[in-house]
């Protein structure tokens, strides 16, 4: 989903302005001429034909003034109303589509912004209905899907210790293992997704070792860096680096993840650079590779569900959006940007243990 730009205070209060200037000049100003000239009138033709003297003047005058007034005050209560209620579906609009779904606006008066409520809450319906079966479909054939790669992943694994496999039957079994593994772990982050779509997502927090955890990753991502002939740099000082509460399991996912995209989009940099540093109230967890970057117009996009860069490699579109999902669970950030010289930085800041 496509996120509407953020409305400050400012913003709004001179989109009010903006409206109520334009309803002055369009509408207010030319009803006022003509009742004033409509004053003027009345009051020279009670002068000269009526002989009705200065009072009558006066009469013209004071009536055409409160005719002007009343205007004012009747579309100024009018123009309140209209924008008010814009301003409320504007926020309600801006809550759908940033993935509060089903939600419904309280009941309106029965005009066109009314109409309007009521259009909007039937998209809000229909919208969550059409995310609970996506999900539901995404979390069914996910679970077919598992039972399959698993026995293929079992066999590839197997058939990797024949000896008497050798040349290019060899070489289609480290392929066929290869792939399934990245079929599986696209499963895994689909299955991740529903979790997080149906509320059965959770945290298991604990004192967490951050270094610990980082040499973890790294030395189960080591094979296939070797594989991809991608050196490593780890720089980490362990005696400042505070424990963090946390989900060591979690963890290890956004960790895995970060350092698979490093490896798969940044290998043609042959480094990947890893660091672990702290300040007063967080632990930063970066990992920079030395690849061709991110285009610009894909920068900001990259955390959204299911979008897919122009890259070579290509994933489920989920991998990131998880990550993100974590690291705020966490209270803390994941930001992703190029870095100067070419190459991606990715920075995971966690709060530390209070």
């Amino acid at each position: 989903m496509g996120h509407l730009n953020k409305t400050t205070p400012e913003k709004e209060g001179a989109k009010r302005r903006g409206l109520k200037r334009r309803w002055t000049l369009t509408v207010f100003l030319p009803t006022a001429l003509v009742l004033a000239a409509a004053a003027a009138a009345f009051a020279l033709y009670a002068c000269l034909v009526l002989h009705g003297g200065w009072e009558a003047a006066a009469f013209a005058a004071c009536a055409g003034g409160a005719a002007i007034v009343g205007v004012w005050l009747l579309g100024s209560g009018y123009l309140r109303h209209v924008t008010d209620g814009l301003a409320g579906l504007t926020e309600f609009a801006r809550r759908i589509t940033n993935g509060s779904f089903g939600l419904k606006t309280e009941h309106l008066p029965p005009d066109e912004i009314g109409d309007l409520a009521e259009e909007i809450n039937a998209l809000s319906a229909d919208v969550a209905r059409s995310g609970k079966l996506q999900t539901e479909f995404i979390s069914s054939v996910s679970h077919e899907l598992r039972t399959p790669l698993t026995a293929v992943t079992g066999w590839a694994e197997a058939l990797s210790y024949d000896e008497g496999i050798q040349g290019d039957s060899r070489r289609g079994v480290e392929i066929i293992a290869k792939e399934t593994g990245r079929l599986t772990k696209m499963v895994e982050e689909l299955l991740e997704f529903t979790r997080i779509q149906d509320g059965r997502f959770r945290l298991n927090i604990e004192t967490v070792d951050v270094a610990a955890e980082v040499e973890n990753a790294i030395y189960t991502y080591s094979r296939l860096l070797q594989q991809e002939e991608v050196a490593l740099n780890y720089d980490c000082d362990e005696e400042n680096v505070p424990p963090i509460m946390a989900d060591p399991e979690r963890l290890q996912q956004v960790l895995l993840n970060i350092l698979d995209n490093a490896a798969k989009y940044g290998k043609d940099g042959g480094t990947i650079e890893v660091s672990v540093k702290s300040d007063i109230k967080s632990v930063i967890i970066t990992v920079r590779d030395h690849g061709p970057g991110i285009p610009p117009t894909e920068l900001p996009h990259i955390k959204e569900k299911f979008y897919k860069g122009s890259g070579r490699a290509r994933g489920s579109g989920i991998g990131l959006a998880v990550c993100e999902e974590i690291v705020s669970r966490h209270g803390g950030t994941l930001q992703i940007e190029n870095a100067e010289g070419g190459g991606t930085i990715a920075a995971v800041k966690l709060p530390v243990k209070q």
